[in-house]
């Protein structure tokens, strides 16, 4: 008998030291059990049964839609023409010169790019770069803002929308 409590208290005393090595042991056992889900679930979403249906909802977009994402595409060109199409400006200004609507344009393109260059040669990284740029046509832009606000008889903007429309 004493021999059977012996092998009992062993018994329980095996446990107990293996328990901090159970303990270990458990921490991956999560991991282990997130793995075989993530195959699964991409399985489910993959093969969808024939009791679920699939509902694609797409809202359709409307003519404001367009013409706003027209706009926003025409002001960005202008904006990144904002050096050219001031420096043009400028040029009809002086009397005696007439510029189409192609050809202010077409200058415009020229001296932004030319202008953009001279950053790009001036400063190392075209990521820096194009950051000098971009502040160059905010300072242009805030610079013409100005311009249009302190002299009431320039009309600065619809004199430039009028340039670029062929309409000057």
């Amino acid at each position: 008998m004493s021999e059977e409590l012996n092998q009992n208290e062993t018994a329980a005393e095996t446990p107990a030291e293996v328990a901090p090595v159970v303990e270990t042991e458990t921490a991956p056992a999560p991991e282990a059990e997130v793995a075989p889900q993530e195959p699964a679930a991409e399985e489910a979403v993959a093969t969808p049964t024939p009791t679920q249906p699939q509902v694609i909802v797409q809202r359709e977009r409307g003519f404001s839609h367009y013409v706003g994402f027209a706009l926003l595409s025409v002001l960005c060109i202008c904006f990144y023409f904002m050096p050219g199409i001031a420096i043009t400006f400028a040029i009809s200004l002086i009397p005696g010169i007439s510029l189409g609507a192609v050809a202010a344009w077409t200058f415009s393109a020229i001296f932004s790019v030319i202008a953009w260059a001279i950053f790009k040669m001036k400063i190392k990284g075209f990521k820096k770069s194009f950051y000098f740029y971009i502040g160059l046509c905010v300072l242009v832009f805030i610079l013409l803002t100005v311009i249009e606000i302190l002299t009431e008889e320039t009309n600065v903007f619809a004199k430039i929308f009028a340039l670029l429309c062929g309409a000057a």
